[in-house]
């Protein structure tokens, strides 16, 4: 997002920080589910919800304890559904019939998939749709159900948005998919507590990569629903805490044009629920539930719930920006400001005298005379420069960058060292040698060196050699 601010300086090595968003437990989590993690894990779970340690208990749990609450929580789902869209339905729709097939097909049996969200076209609320007669296959399946429920708004100015979700009733009334594709109008906080309360998978499938967090998918994980999603957003991060805690599509592109990345990432979708999730939901055992898929719930509640809620959103603003920030603010006003005055002192002296600087040579060992290093190449570098009376206040630092997929990808720096001076004149050397593997390339940079600086791009000053 912000490339190109500095000049000099590649975006990776930006100062600027980010905080992953979380959601707050006690809003979102059913009280069914705050009064079992009170009874299991102890009352201390919602005092540190942040804390992993404070969630491990879920593992000691009885497998059927969880199904069972997974059960409870879908059946009152189903009955949310029946009792508050009967009517709607019926109204709205005009063939009694069709309502009640609709609602007499909904079955706490099936594997039930929901899709809630803003409908904005970069969401793809389409994707599903891309083989319908694929589609009926996995739905029509009388030994594993599976059916899927959507709901959400688009803007009122959207009109592509308002066109998907005209599309999605469009087929959720055609008879094959009837009963089967539901959509719930009237999108609101009640409809989307119970929509992350009961179903089976909560399913995300922006573009890459323009989801910017999308927080249901965590409101649902701490309620033992699991995760199916493209690695983007929050998944991106918490999918990595436990790869056995839900599915992912790769953050990855394969297609520039968007329409066959859609036709490639609905065929992996279809595939994946065809070939492991279907068949781990249904893999039950004598008491009516499957012991894997159990194990997916306990995973997704014990390793990935703690690092997304509201409590380690805040925990992290503080640690990561207020503390620092605040320490700072009294270091620099200290003494009637003492701190700051120095700096600023400092900074008016370096940039006057900065287009003053000379660099006199530089020089890489032979090996390296291209300016291409491999690995176990020496990094042997020095250069002489004129600092025109900044002295040690200036730094000199060899920046690499490597062949990546044939791009040039930011690899890191490494500072060198000044090992004399007469004068103004400043010599500084750097003995290393290459460990990665593949071909780097590299350059030379100077820049202000002052550790009471808060980050490099509070006195952006660059010139590369």
């Amino acid at each position: 997002m912000f490339a190109g601010i500095w000049k000099g300086y590649n975006w990776q090595e930006s100062h600027v920080g980010y905080v992953t968003n979380g959601v707050h437990m006690p809003t979102w989590a059913a009280s069914e589910w705050k009064a079992f993690y009170t009874e299991h894990l102890g009352a201390q779970v919602f005092e540190n919800q942040s804390d992993p340690e404070a969630w491990k208990g879920i593992f000691k749990v009885k497998d059927e304890d969880i199904w069972n609450m997974r059960m409870a929580l879908k059946n009152k789902f189903i009955n949310f559904v029946r009792r508050e869209f009967k009517a709607r339905w019926l109204a709205n729709q005009g063939d009694p019939s069709a309502v009640m097939e609709i609602v007499d097909k909904i079955n706490p049996n099936a594997l039930i998939i929901g899709f809630a969200r803003r409908f904005a076209t970069y969401k793809r609320a389409h994707l599903l749709f891309t083989d319908l007669d694929r589609l009926d296959k996995i739905v029509n399946n009388e030994k594993f159900p599976v059916q899927f429920i959507y709901s959400g708004k688009a803007h009122p100015a959207d009109g592509a948005g308002q066109g998907l979700i005209k599309r999605i009733k469009e087929i959720s009334k055609m008879p094959q998919f009837l009963g089967k594709i539901i959509f719930l109008e009237d999108y609101n906080m009640i409809v989307a507590k119970r929509l992350v309360t009961g179903v089976d998978i909560w399913l995300n499938t922006p573009t890459r990569p323009l989801e910017a967090s999308g927080t249901s998918g965590e409101k649902a994980e701490m309620n033992g629903v699991l995760n199916f999603s493209v690695l983007d957003g929050w998944w991106y991060e918490g999918y990595r805490f436990n790869e056995k805690a839900g599915w992912s599509l790769t953050d990855k592109r394969t297609f520039t044009d968007q329409a066959q990345q859609d036709k490639l990432d609905a065929a992996t979708i279809y595939s994946m629920l065809e070939n492991e999730i279907v068949p781990l939901y249904f893999k039950k055992n004598y008491k009516g539930f499957s012991p894997e898929w159990i194990q997916y719930i306990k995973r997704s509640i014990g390793r990935i719930a703690p690092h997304f809620t509201m409590k380690r959103q805040l925990d992290d603003y503080i640690s990561r920006f207020y503390e620092p920030e605040a320490r700072r603010c009294h270091a620099l006003a200290a003494h009637n400001f003492k701190e700051a005055r120095e700096i600023v002192e400092w900074k008016e002296n370096f940039a006057s005298r900065w287009n003053g600087i000379q660099i006199l040579g530089s020089e890489f060992t032979e090996s390296n005379a291209q300016g291409a290093a491999r690995t176990g190449d020496r990094f042997d570098v020095c250069c002489t420069v004129n600092t025109n009376g900044l002295g040690d206040s200036l730094g000199v630092e060899l920046v690499m960058y490597k062949d990546k997929d044939g791009v040039s990808t930011y690899s890191g720096r490494k500072d060198l060292v000044i090992t004399g001076h007469e004068g103004d004149i400043y010599h500084y050397e750097l003995k290393d040698q290459m460990k990665e593997a593949g071909v780097f390339r590299y350059s030379l940079r100077m820049y202000p060196k002052n550790d009471r600086l808060p980050h490099r791009q509070d006195f952006a000053y660059v010139r590369w050699f």
